[in-house]
């Protein structure tokens, strides 16, 4: 591999830049934080977007998908660009993209200009978290990279929660509209915040190396690449993000609340609850399963158990009965709180592949989630559609509880898929076990 992360040492920055780079990290995280309310945001307003351009669940489903299929495509090259233009670069770039796309979703009249804004919000967003990485490894010691990890995550989250219960009252209040333009405004506002206080590398640190520009050997990617590919103890990490995390994608998403008004009676305001716990619980549960996983020093109980207990719920939400508020409430909290063990897919794809590829196999992990989400979003939508009765209201399609399980029946095969490969994961207790043959 042409290029290897070099961590901040102790002595190499001022006390000034010590303050300053928590300023930046804190700007980047909000723009983390803004990506993943954009990625959520159509689960939240999909009446409103069925409405808005007469939309079939299939038109829904491609619509939530634009987000994923460029930002699947975008993992391994972002990360060559925070190492060839700088976290900095593309963090004004992407933010000054993916506000542009908000802002044509907003304003577009027909779907076809609102699939082209949602792609040009996942392209400008999909470099966020990589960007935000890059910023830890270069800024902060080594020691303390997981810790502000799960932090910076921590506060990402906060974003997918306001995409639940906030966007939708917000939206009832304003429109739905209105608040794509603004979030397109605050991205062109944290873009400019990016480029006035995000710098690639402390000045001393850039000043004593041999060559700032990192240079890639395109052969050797390519051949690093395949290595990850190849390698068999790889997959099973992949499985499990795309099983758990496609699951929770595909269905957060999009479907949560249409799902919960039409099959289970809830007011909009309720299922958005529901949504919001989902979200919070999620968000805590990164940190929570990454520290525990860390004290017991192991990583395959673990995630197979939280895989298992997720498919277990969705095996109970495809059967469709109805729960009452004081059970549903704490159950989608404790689907999010489970959810989050598919962050430990990123460790074990890290720790079964030689060191120096670090950076491609939690890339090629990563993929996992977000291309099951690009392939199956729409697949839900129609099979919904292909079992659709012809009822309306206010111009939504409703489906019935049928309609509802095959949508909810390819979800569901998502986590068993993932509960099945959990047990392929190899155990590294927390350590690095490659060797080269």
């Amino acid at each position: 591999m042409a290029h290897q992360v070099q961590y901040l040492p102790a002595d190499s920055i001022t006390a000034r830049q010590r303050q300053w780079r928590w300023l930046a990290l804190g700007v980047a995280a909000l723009a983390y934080a803004l990506s993943l309310f954009q990625r959520f945001a159509p689960a939240g307003i999909a009446p409103d977007l069925a409405a808005a351009f007469e939309a079939s669940a299939a038109s829904l489903g491609t619509l939530a998908a634009a987000y994923f299929y460029i930002y699947t495509v975008m993992q391994v090259p972002t990360g060559i660009l925070a190492d060839t233009l700088g976290a900095r670069r593309i963090l004004l770039i992407g933010g000054i993209v993916g506000g542009l796309g908000s802002v044509l979703f907003g304003l577009a009249p027909t779907l076809e200009l609102a699939l082209l804004g949602r792609t040009l919000v996942g392209l400008g967003v999909s470099v966020t978290f990589i960007a935000m990485l890059k910023l830890i490894a270069v800024w902060f010691e080594e020691g303390r990279f997981a810790t502000l990890v799960g932090l910076a995550m921590l506060i990402g989250n906060a974003g997918s929660v306001l995409a639940g219960r906030p966007l939708v009252a917000t939206a009832q209040a304003v429109g739905w509209r209105d608040v794509f333009i603004a979030v397109g405004v605050v991205s062109l506002i944290l873009a400019a915040l990016c480029w006035a206080l995000v710098r690639d590398r402390p000045a001393r640190a850039a000043a004593a190396a041999v060559s700032p520009t990192v240079r890639f050997d395109r052969t050797i990617l390519l051949t690093s690449l395949l290595a990850v590919l190849k390698n068999r103890a790889t997959w099973p990490a992949v499985l499990v993000n795309g099983g758990t995390g496609g699951s929770f994608f595909i269905f957060a998403g999009l479907w949560t609340v249409p799902y919960l008004v039409q099959v289970h009676g809830l007011s909009e305001a309720a299922a958005a609850n529901h949504l919001s716990l989902w979200f919070g619980g999620f968000a805590v549960g990164c940190p929570l399963i990454g520290v525990l996983s860390d004290r017991i020093g192991r990583r395959k109980p673990i995630i197979i158990g939280a895989t298992h207990m997720v498919a277990l719920i969705w095996l109970v939400l495809f059967v469709g009965v109805r729960m009452p508020l004081a059970l549903s409430y704490p159950l989608f909290a404790l689907l999010g709180l489970l959810t989050a063990g598919l962050t430990l897919s990123w460790a074990c794809a890290k720790e079964v592949n030689p060191p120096l590829l670090s950076g491609l196999s939690t890339s090629v992990a990563n993929m996992g989630g977000f291309a099951f989400t690009a392939l199956l979003q729409p697949l839900t939508g129609w099979v919904m559609d292909w079992a659709w009765r012809g009822e309306t209201a206010a111009g939504v399609r409703i489906y019935d509880l049928a309609a509802w399980r095959g949508n909810v029946g390819i979800v569901t095969a998502c986590t068993l898929l993932g509960a099945a490969a959990s047990w392929r994961i190899t155990e590294t207790r927390c350590r690095n076990v490659w060797r080269a043959d």
